[in-house]
């Protein structure tokens, strides 16, 4: 492995080594004064059998039955996006819908909760959130039973 220093000129670790290593000797790499103290330690990190190879994924234990996080996280990007639908209503005060936005879905602000809220108020129907599936049904059936008319719909196709 070759380390560049700031005058341009690769310098191997076989260039700066005073002596060869002989079998079942450590390694060594440029005994003497060095200007730059960076260059010996990268070119012992990158001596044989001194790591400075590609690390491997850490080794997850899973019990039986849960996922690992890794495939929580590979399985969310596989499923296609549902869209979380509030539908405009007469018989719920604007400051409810609201508080219940803002409970039921998970970092919702105000501002985006009255932007839902106006939305939904006006046009009839609002975006609430676009998530995967199973959580778009939790957050619908939630909307639900807090009395808030919601459906879910697939994100995919239009806009």
């Amino acid at each position: 492995m070759e380390a560049a220093v700031p005058s341009r000129v690769a310098l191997s670790a076989t260039r700066l080594s005073n002596h060869h290593a002989v079998a079942g000797e450590r390694y060594s790499v440029y005994r003497g004064r060095c200007v730059n103290p960076a260059i010996p330690m990268a070119l012992a990190a990158a001596a044989p059998g001194k790591g400075g190879g590609v690390l491997d994924r850490p080794i997850e234990k899973v019990t039986p039955g849960r996922q690992s996080e890794f495939d929580v996280r590979k399985s969310r990007k596989m499923t296609p996006p549902y869209r979380v639908l509030l539908h405009n209503d007469n018989y719920n005060r604007r400051e409810y819908v609201v508080q219940v936005l803002m409970k039921v879905i998970p970092g919702m602000t105000v501002d985006n909760a009255v932007n839902i809220m106006q939305e939904a108020h006006v046009n009839g129907l609002s975006v609430v959130i676009i998530c995967s599936q199973s959580e778009a049904e939790e957050h619908c059936t939630s909307l639900r039973g807090n009395g808030l008319r919601s459906s879910i719909e697939p994100a995919s196709g239009g806009c």
